[in-house]
Formats: C-alpha cells, sequence, structure tokens
C-alpha cells in the first residue's frame, strides 16, 4: 500500500554514530535514576539486585541481535510496524502502531517527561505538587516536539550532544560512588532476596518478575533507530551494528550504576529514596555533588525524551504512506524534510498521557504492550526465514534460531506475569491495543475503496 498524501520523503542523513546515539540516549533516561529503588523494594538483596539488572540486560540483547535482522533486511520508517506487516499481515502492523501511538511511545514521553519533571523539584524551595509536575513535563514535551518539528538534523545533534553528555555524567557517579568516602562492602547485605519480609519460590518468582517490569522499562529503546530506518545511510549495515553496540553499552553501565547504588546506600536505603542518583551523590559528594548529578539527570532524561520524540512519529507517518492512518499524519513539511503533523499529533497524546496517569502505571503499559510484540517481532524473524527467503539479509540474527526462541519465551512470561500480578494495568493495556480494530477495519476498508475506484 502507497499513500498520495505527500510527494515529500525522508532523506537518508543519519550515520552509525548518530543511529547508536539515539538508542543509547532514549535508554539512558530517567528510569535508572528512579527505577533501582522499586527493584530493591521488590527484591532486596544487593546481588538479587544485581541478577535482576543482568538478566533483563541479556533479555534486551538478546531482542535486539534477534529484530537486527529485521532491520537490516528492511530498513523502514515505522520500524516494527514494516516487520510485523511483512510476517503477520496488515492488521498486526497496524495493532502495533495504533499500540505505539496509544501506548507505547506516547506513554514513554509521558513517564520520562514525569520524571525530568520531578528532578526539577531538586532545585525549588519547597517539594513540587504532583499538579507542578505534570504541567512543567508537558512543556518539555512541547518543546522537544517543536525541536524536532525543525529538521532531523537538528534533533539528531543535539541527541548526540545530550546523550555524550550523560554517558559521561553516569559515568563519573559510578566512579564516585566507588572512589570517594562514604560507600561500605558492609552494605552490600543483605546478598539475596528476602521478598520485603518472607515467602516461598512461587512469591520470589512473582517478585522478581514485578522487579523485572521496571528494569525492562530502564532498557527499552534499543529498537527506537529501527523507526527511522528510511533516514539512515547505509542501514543494512549502520541499523544493526547500532542497535546491538548500544544495548551492550547500558548494560554494562546499567549494571555498574545499580552496585554503586548499593555500595553507598544499601539495599535498605534505596527502599527509602525517592532520588536514588542524588542521595548516592549527596552521601559521596555533599549537596553540590547532588546538585550536580540532578544536572545531569535533567539532560538525560530530555535527551531520551528528545530521541523517542525524534523517531517515534515515523510509525504514523509509515501507517498513513501505507493508507492505514489518518492522511495528515504522513505530511511531510517540503522545506524541514519531517513528518510535522506526526511530530504534533504525539506530542498532544503524550501530554494528555501526562496528566492522566502515574509513573509506574505508565510504565506497567508500557512494558505489557511493549514486549507482546517484541515476541511477535522475535517469531516474525523466524516467520521471514520461511516465507521471504529470497530478501536480502545483511545482517542475520546471531545464535539463530535459538536466540530468537529464548527472547520469545522470555517475552511470554514476562507478559503472562505482569497480567498475574498487575492485572487491571495489564487489562488496560491490552484494551488500549484491542481499541484500534475498529480503526483498522474502517481504514483498511476505506484503501480498498479508493483502490477500487482507481481500478476503474
Amino acid at each position: 500500500m502507497t499513500s498520495t498524501a505527500t510527494t515529500t520523503e525522508l532523506k537518508r542523513e543519519l550515520g552509525l554514530f548518530d543511529a547508536t546515539m539515539i538508542n543509547v540516549g532514549t535508554m539512558i533516561a530517567s528510569a535508572i535514576f528512579i527505577v533501582p529503588a522499586t527493584v530493591a523494594a521488590a527484591v532486596t538483596g544487593s546481588l538479587t539486585m544485581t541478577l535482576v539488572w543482568i538478566v533483563g540486560g541479556v533479555a534486551s540483547l538478546l531482542g535486539a541481535l534477534s529484530i537486527a535482522e529485521l532491520a537490516a533486511a528492511y530498513p523502514e520508517a515505522g520500524g516494527q510496524y514494516a516487520y510485523l506487516r511483512e510476517a503477520y499481515g496488515q492488521v498486526w502492523g497496524f495493532l502495533y502502531g495504533w499500540a505505539n501511538f496509544a501506548v507505547i511511545n506516547t506513554a514513554s514521553i509521558a513517564a520520562i517527561a514525569v520524571g525530568f519533571a520531578r528532578y526539577v523539584g531538586f532545585f525549588t524551595r519547597s517539594p513540587l505538587s504532583e499538579a507542578a509536575i505534570r504541567i512543567i513535563a508537558i512543556l518539555s514535551i512541547a518543546a522537544l516536539t517543536w525541536l524536532n518539528c525543525r529538521g532531523v538534523r537538528l534533533g539528531a545533534t543535539t541527541q548526540n550532544i545530550l546523550t555524550t553528555l550523560k554517558i559521561g555524567a553516569l559515568g563519573a557517579l559510578i566512579v564516585t560512588s566507588f572512589a570517594l568516602p562514604g560507600g561500605s562492602g558492609a552494605h552490600m547485605h543483605p546478598l539475596w532476596y528476602s521478598a520485603s519480609g518472607a515467602g516461598g519460590g512461587g512469591q520470589w518468582i512473582g517478585s522478581f518478575g514485578v522487579a523485572m517490569v521496571a528494569v525492562l522499562w530502564a532498557y527499552d529503546g534499543w529498537i527506537e533507530t529501527t523507526y527511522v530506518g528510511s533516514e539512515i545511510i547505509d542501514p543494512g549495515r549502520n541499523l544493526p551494528r547500532s542497535i546491538i553496540l548500544s544495548t551492550v553499552i547500558v548494560i554494562a553501565l546499567y549494571v555498574l550504576a545499580s552496585l554503586a547504588y548499593v555500595f553507598v546506600l544499601s539495599p535498605a536505603g534505596m527502599v527509602h529514596s525517592d532520588l536514588v542518583a542524588s542521595d548516592t551523590a549527596k552521601v559521596t559528594m555533599g549537596a553540590g555533588g547532588a546538585a550536580l548529578v540532578v544536572i545531569a539527570i535533567l539532560i538525560s532524561t530530555i535527551g531520551a525524551n528528545n530521541g523517542i520524540v525524534l523517531t517515534a512519529a515515523r510509525i504514523p507517518y509509515a501507517m498513513a504512506r501505507g493508507g492505514l492512518f489518518f492522511r495528515s499524519q504522513a505530511f511531510v513539511h517540503p522545506r524541514l524534510g519531517t513528518p510535522v503533523v506526526a511530530l504534533i499529533t504525539q506530542g498532544v497524546i503524550a501530554s494528555l498521557l501526562t496528566a492522566w496517569g502515574t509513573y509506574d502505571q505508565l510504565t506497567t503499559y508500557v512494558v505489557f504492550a511493549q514486549f507482546l510484540f517484541y515476541g511477535l517481532s522475535a517469531g516474525a524473524v523466524i516467520r521471514l526465514r520461511s516465507t521471504a527467503p529470497q530478501v536480502a539479509r545483511p545482517y542475520r540474527t546471531w545464535g539463530y534460531p535459538v536466540t530468537p526462541v529464548v527472547f520469545i519465551a522470555f517475552a511470554a512470561w514476562l507478559v503472562i506475569n505482569t497480567i498475574v500480578k498487575l492485572p487491571r494495568d495489564s487489562a488496560i493495556g491490552a484494551g488500549l491495543i484491542l481499541v484500534g480494530l475498529p480503526g483498522y477495519w474502517y481504514w483498511n476498508g476505506l484503501y480498498r475503496r479508493r483502490a477500487g475506484g482507481a481500478g476503474r
């Protein structure tokens, strides 16, 4: 399907460094500075907490290794939308695109913006109210939307600068946590899980799963650069390289950061900390160090949201180009070269979600919906090897078929565990996906009528 809504095309302007910085910058957001407290509350025990971060990182890497094959074979705008469409048909591509439009990426933008606004409160005389936090978050979304409407090169350059700064800041926080006075090996106890007290193996698995939801939210973003597949130079090489390289970089940083927080605060101290990173810096560097860390966190969260805002709007753009969404979403500004209508619509929805949901609710919606489609995308690697063997594959999944099969099993476990432990939020996430079906029936029928009319 192709749309005639616009004759202006997106241009290939982004190289390997740009693509890697998009992913790293999107993955390192507010979560690594907030989520460790959630993990500590769920699975108290320093080594158990570290294991959660390692398992989450390995799971993300398995997904990256799998979906990188699809990115190299189908370097189109919209990323997973195109992969699911090719593997399972238009309806699955549409539901993925709709889920991103309604909850996955827009809720990610909202949740990260809330995290950004919460850290702004560090510099206010009194704690910010919930209303003030949400207003600041919405203003940040509006500013980033405007920036990325001005051009993909401007958005990517901004991303490169912010990501470089945040890597340096997180690295400095890790080093100072171990090098300066304040931390202690004694803080690492208890080493293993104690389920907020007690419980059998079933409770351990359930609590580990809840912690994993939070951790996978922190790792999410390794697929972000696939959404701008049609704007990557030499995508057959640069897309898979950027996906895998960025995931490995972030795994190393996250595991080390988690250990640094525990070394300084202890698991019990982390449970009672709303601002884990700044509290860690306050212990080792004093109030001035904490302020510097908060500035770094503000840069980090803004950078992450810049990456999502830049890339995610390409999904409704691709859907509209295929005749399966509002035709206005396919409009590319002839001078700026950006899908401005899709960007603005995305910003409005993210702002509404910011005003509606809480941080934990939003992350649950995102992870539940995202891993449904991650599992399907890993399955698409296997399916398309059979149904489309003629398609050129510049990169082929390492460890195939074990890698995608293990990732599919992990995704299925995560989704089922989330349904059991958080049924209400899971139901809302599933409902937001299924609400898209009437839209698919409408747009698919409309496209068929137009195509039939054009043929007569």
